[in-house]
């Protein structure tokens, strides 16, 4: 049976200053593991290595080199004062160094800016459970549930948006789940694509809109947009909704396209 996201994070095991976890087969994306489930790795490191901390706001994450099988996650904190910690998380699998992304945890301040303007797709509800699907066992999207679509949202437009939940979600971090469900959509080049070539996540930064999303029965829209696509590069926007509407995610991702 495929390991789930909670049984990959008990299986943290303290090792020097850091932790090994071994990344199943079941978690790749090619011949590396999913990026948001690489991200949430190290979130998961960065968490327990301070105490007390605040909501998670902000997350720079670069995706350096693959990561497959046992790697170790060790964090450094770079910087806290009173409203913020700066936490680095680093993953090494035998092949070097995999992922570097700071963390950023932040105090709720008091602003007389109130101010939204990231409103969600109007897509309609979630699927039925009867239109649900997953993806093989041996890929990370079995994972997941979703209704099967993988066609842009309009001809020769680089964009996707879809609902997503975890098929096993219990006991999972809210943040956790924003680490693993802001990846989750292929990067929206591929829609430009006219054969099935390589593409790679470099870059992704994330800012965290809500500092305990909630959403219902573990539904997640989301939208990924390039904007830019030249010289073998994408810039893509990205967004993650809840089922009532309320924005708890807004990313940036550069992709590299192998075509």
């Amino acid at each position: 049976m495929p390991t789930n996201l909670q049984q990959i994070l008990e299986s943290f095991a303290p090792a020097g200053e850091g932790y090994t976890v071994e990344i199943p087969s079941t978690w790749m994306q090619g011949r590396t593991a999913y990026g948001g489930l690489s991200a949430a790795l190290g979130l998961h490191a960065a968490q327990q290595s301070a105490d007390d901390l605040p909501p998670l706001r902000s997350a720079q994450i670069s995706f350096i080199g693959p990561l497959a099988g046992e790697v170790t996650v060790t964090t450094k904190l770079l910087r806290r004062g009173r409203t913020a910690a700066f936490i680095q998380s680093d993953i090494h699998s035998d092949k070097g160094l995999g992922l570097r992304a700071i963390y950023v945890f932040m105090q709720a301040l008091e602003s007389e800016v109130d101010y939204a303007h990231h409103d969600a797709p109007n897509i309609g509800p979630p699927p039925p459970d009867d239109a649900l699907r997953s993806g093989p066992p041996e890929f990370f999207t079995h994972h997941f549930e979703y209704r099967e679509s993988r066609n842009p949202d309009a001809e020769g437009l680089p964009r996707f948006t879809r609902w997503l939940r975890l098929a096993e979600r219990d006991g999972i971090d809210p943040m956790i789940e924003m680490m693993v469900m802001g990846d989750a959509l292929p990067p929206a080049a591929v829609a430009l694509q006219s054969r099935g070539a390589p593409v790679s996540s470099i870059n992704w930064f994330a800012s965290i809109l809500e500092p305990a999303p909630v959403t219902e029965n573990g539904w997640w829209l989301l939208r990924t947009e390039s904007d830019l696509v030249r010289h073998g590069n994408s810039s893509q926007q990205m967004g993650l909704w809840s089922t009532d509407g309320t924005a708890v995610l807004a990313g940036m991702q550069s992709v590299a396209l192998f075509s």
